[in-house]
């Protein structure tokens, strides 16, 4: 498995209209289930809970990062989903407009929490936030993100 393989275009929803983290997280799942890589929608949104318990997934600056090991995962992916309203995630600075739902293996190795360290260098970056906030393409988008991630 590359990076590249990890996002591509039909995980990329640009206008995410969710009223709330459970919506937005149930969208780009489902985006999961379609693509092939979650095969059981359910018990991959229960695990997704289990982790949002844990602590919340939201960062400063609008980002939303919820993510987990599941069972139902067939392969480690990103989505992306972007909110013109803002989702609440849990972060003290209010609601996240860039959304990345992390999904690894249960088996798997560390591939998630790579892909959470990249993104985090990335997101203190005022220049890719705002590449994310002004997209138009979501072939473009998963493009930049791989290319960026890796």
């Amino acid at each position: 498995m590359t990076i590249t393989d990890l996002i591509s275009a039909d995980l990329v929803d640009l206008a995410l209209d969710a009223p709330d983290r459970h919506a937005a997280v149930r969208s780009l799942a489902e985006r999961l289930v379609r693509a092939g890589r979650v095969t059981d929608l359910e018990l991959f949104l229960t695990d997704i809970e289990a982790r949002e318990a844990q602590m919340a997934t939201g960062l400063e600056g609008g980002i939303g990062i919820p993510h987990c090991r599941s069972a139902a995962v067939t392969a480690p992916t990103l989505a992306f989903g972007r909110s013109p309203a803002g989702v609440d995630f849990g972060a003290p600075d209010g609601p996240a407009k860039l959304i990345f739902l992390i999904a690894a293996p249960e088996g798997g190795g560390a591939e998630h929490l790579t892909v959470l360290a990249a993104l985090a260098r990335r997101l203190v970056r005022a220049e890719f936030k705002q590449t994310l906030l002004d997209a138009t393409d979501p072939a473009a988008v998963a493009g930049y993100v791989s290319q960026e991630v890796s």
